[in-house]
């Protein structure tokens, strides 16, 4: 057998080894194909050839590996098992450009299934050789072992504080000062992933300088970044007064009530849920959300507002008061009650004033609702002043001279509904005398009766 026939079985071995590998990676790609290469053995079969001494079989087989690992958490769990990790970990540090991005792939594809899987991947040294990864010049690198790295954060406190020891975030913060838009989304994203869990872990992304570089970004034109920007600044708000109020501090408003208007769902979404972890810790915002809900003409604006409004009153009597006292709940009262108004917004509205008016004790700005509101929602402001006039003197008082007692007797109640018992409570509050000939021009006797008179408890 001469030189040529020995080396065109070598070539012919090479060529096999290509296609199995490249078929393999087609193959995974489609869900109903995983099954039965799980049955074959694949995983196995593409164990060697990592180490293949082909540059782009390997690459090819850590793709195949990449996307069945992604499928399920048993091929995830074959891939450790199979002992395939530290290899793949190697190779981060070793190999091309090309071999890298698809071994963070793995990584990647092995960590999101469970907390389990993702502490694997930190215990076979992945987050070193991911956060070197994170320094690469090609950017496709860098987001590749950004992602991985977010993967393994989004599971719990100690994972991500794991990230954060590699020394994960000052890189991502300059990740997302890169000029790839791709590479900004999944760092703003592996932040957001390790703010989540804790206000401690919130700070250190914070003392990086990541709220200026996010801030920046809230009118990007690219919505998916505009998502993830979004995200972390929530997940940073949500944990203390403090942290609020540095996203606050980086000037994010008005610009960000303009991120309302946008096309893009989630990034509405992430506004609101930004607005309510702001507003939850400091009412700051809502004076400028009142703003929106008054000028702003489109509907579904108005609709993520007044859900907003919803999640900051629902906290505790201050947040209602505070929506309150900006004249807020009129204005969503309106919203329900307009013809014109999408059924979104009236049920958004709807949802945002039951969700208000059951934390809310500032009378003053219930009462309007007394004369305005439809029977589902007079019942609940009714049920306030019963909660709210047995126990304040000054209430009953004013409660009589706004006219708000006359309004109560007419007041047409089901016997026995919530609403008369609501009712019954308020008139319990007062002596009969005054309940029965109430009328607007009371001696100033009657209203010192009003005033000492101790309510049947």
């Amino acid at each position: 057998m001469s030189q040529r026939q020995v080396l065109q079985v070598f070539e012919q071995y090479q060529k096999a080894r290509t296609q199995f590998v490249q078929t393999i990676a087609e193959l995974a790609t489609r869900p109903q194909n995983i099954e039965t290469l799980q049955n074959a053995g694949v995983m196995s079969l593409l164990r060697p050839l990592l180490l293949d001494v082909v540059p782009t079989i390997q690459q090819t087989a850590a793709l195949a590996l990449g996307r069945l690992a992604n499928y399920n958490d048993d091929l995830a769990e074959a891939v450790v098992k199979g002992d395939i990790l530290p290899q793949l970990v190697y190779s981060l540090a070793e190999q091309n450009r090309f071999y890298k991005k698809a071994a963070a792939f793995v990584l990647r594809a092995v960590a999101k299934h469970s907390p389990e899987l993702a502490q694997a991947v930190v215990d076979c040294g992945a987050l070193d050789a991911l956060v070197i990864s994170l320094e690469e010049f090609d950017p496709g690198v860098k987001e590749a072992a950004a992602w991985a790295l977010g993967y393994i954060a989004r599971h719990n406190a100690e994972l991500s504080q794991a990230v954060v020891d590699a020394g994960a975030v000052p890189l991502l913060v300059l990740c997302v000062q890169e000029p790839e838009v791709a590479l900004k989304r999944i760092a703003a994203s592996a932040l957001s992933d390790i703010s989540k869990h804790s206000p401690e872990l919130a700070q250190t992304v914070v003392d990086a300088g990541a709220i200026a570089h996010l801030a920046q970004m809230i009118l990007n034109p690219d919505a998916k970044l505009k998502r993830q920007v979004f995200s972390a600044l929530s997940q940073i708000s949500k944990h203390s007064v403090d942290l609020a109020e540095m996203v606050v501090e980086a000037e994010i408003f008005p610009a960000v009530l303009t991120c309302l208007k946008d096309p893009d769902e989630y990034v509405k979404k992430n506004v609101a849920t930004l607005m309510r972890e702001i507003a939850k810790h400091t009412p700051e915002g809502v004076p400028q959300l009142a703003i929106c809900l008054t000028e702003e003409p489109e509907d579904h604006i108005k609709a993520a507002t007044a859900w907003a409004f919803g999640q900051i009153g629902r906290h505790t009597p201050e947040h209602a008061r505070a929506v309150a006292v900006a004249n807020v709940l009129p204005k969503l009262l309106s919203l329900y009650m307009e013809t014109d108004s999408s059924e979104d917004l009236q049920v958004k509205a709807k949802k945002a004033l039951k969700s208000i008016l059951q934390k809310c004790t500032h009378l003053p700005a219930l009462e309007p609702l007394l004369h305005d509101a439809s029977p589902n929602i007079l019942k609940h402001v009714v049920g306030q002043f019963s909660k709210v006039l047995p126990h304040d003197s000054k209430a009953r008082r004013l409660f009589v001279t706004s006219g708000g007692l006359k309004k109560i007797q007419e007041i047409k109640a089901e016997p026995g509904s919530a609403l008369q018992e609501y009712i019954n409570s308020i008139n319990n509050c007062y002596p009969e005398e005054i309940v029965r000939y109430y009328s607007p021009g009371y001696s100033e006797t009657l209203l010192e009766r009003v005033e000492n008179y101790q309510p049947v408890m």
